[in-house]
C-alpha cells in the first residue's frame, strides 16, 4: 500500500552531504519538503535542485526545511553539486541523501521491494518512479504528494503555493479554491455555521449554499 495524505512520514537514518541524518529528529518542529531523484547527473534533476536552492529563502520564510534524495552515493552528490552550480548559478546548501542501498526509496514506496539492494548498475529508467515530492508537517504527517515523470521538471512555485494553502488551512477553518494565491479570497468550510462565519470573518459572500467566500484571514 502506498503512502497517503495524513500517513506518518516514515522515519529513517541516512547518510547525506551534511552527515548522518535521523529524519524525524532533523525535521524537529519544522515543516519539510523531501524531493526525490532517480539518478545523479541527469539534466532535469540538475535544474530542479538548483531551482530549489535558489528558492531556499522562500521556504525558510515558511519554516520549511529542504532535503533531497537520489539513489546514488553521497560522494557522487558532492560532484553533482558542482554541476548544479554551473548549470543554475545556485549552491545546494540543503542536505542530499545518498540512497545507494535503495532503502529510503523503498520505504517511501517509490521502488518495489524486489528492486535490489544497490544503486550500482541501475539506470535512470530503472528508477523512474523515484520522482516524488513530499510535503511533511511538524506533526510528521504527509500533507501533499506530487509525482512527476522524468521528462517534466517540477514547478516549485506551485509547491510554495500549495504550502501556503496547507499552512493557512491548518490554522483556520477555510479552504482555498482553484488557482488560489496568497492574499486572495478563501472558502469557508462546511464545519463553520453562517453565524460563526460572521463572528470569525466579519463578512462573507454566498456563491452557492455550500460555497461561501471571504477574505483571507491574516491573524
Amino acid at each position: 500500500m502506498g503512502l497517503r495524505i495524513n500517513d506518518t512520514a516514515p522515519d529513517f537514518t541516512a547518510e547525506t552531504t551534511h552527515g548522518t541524518v535521523h529524519f524525524h529528529d532533523w525535521l524537529g518542529d519544522s515543516w519539510g519538503v523531501l524531493v526525490s531523484h532517480p539518478k545523479n547527473f541527469t539534466p532535469v534533476c540538475t535544474t530542479e535542485l538548483g531551482t530549489m536552492a535558489g528558492l531556499a529563502g522562500e521556504f525558510e520564510k515558511r519554516n520549511v526545511k529542504l532535503i533531497g534524495i537520489s539513489v546514488d552515493p553521497v560522494t557522487d552528490h558532492d560532484r553533482w553539486k558542482a554541476d548544479i552550480r554551473t548549470a543554475t548559478g545556485f549552491d545546494v546548501d540543503y542536505p542530499l541523501i545518498g540512497d545507494r542501498d535503495l532503502k529510503v526509496a523503498k520505504l517511501y514506496d517509490m521502488l518495489p521491494a524486489e528492486a535490489g539492494e544497490s544503486s550500482e548498475g541501475r539506470t535512470p529508467a530503472d528508477n523512474a518512479t523515484v520522482r516524488s515530492v513530499y510535503v511533511i508537517g511538524p506533526d510528521k504527517k504527509i500533507k501533499l504528494v506530487l509525482t512527476y515523470p522524468m521528462t517534466t521538471g517540477r514547478n516549485f512555485d506551485e509547491i510554495l503555493r500549495a504550502i501556503d494553502s496547507i499552512q493557512l488551512t491548518a490554522k483556520h477553518q477555510v479552504a482555498t479554491p482553484a488557482n488560489w494565491k496568497q492574499g486572495e479570497d478563501v472558502i469557508i468550510t462546511a464545519a463553520v455555521s453562517n453565524e460563526d462565519a460572521i463572528k470569525r470573518f466579519g463578512s462573507y459572500d454566498t456563491i452557492l449554499p455550500y460555497l461561501r467566500k471571504t477574505k483571507q484571514p491574516t491573524a
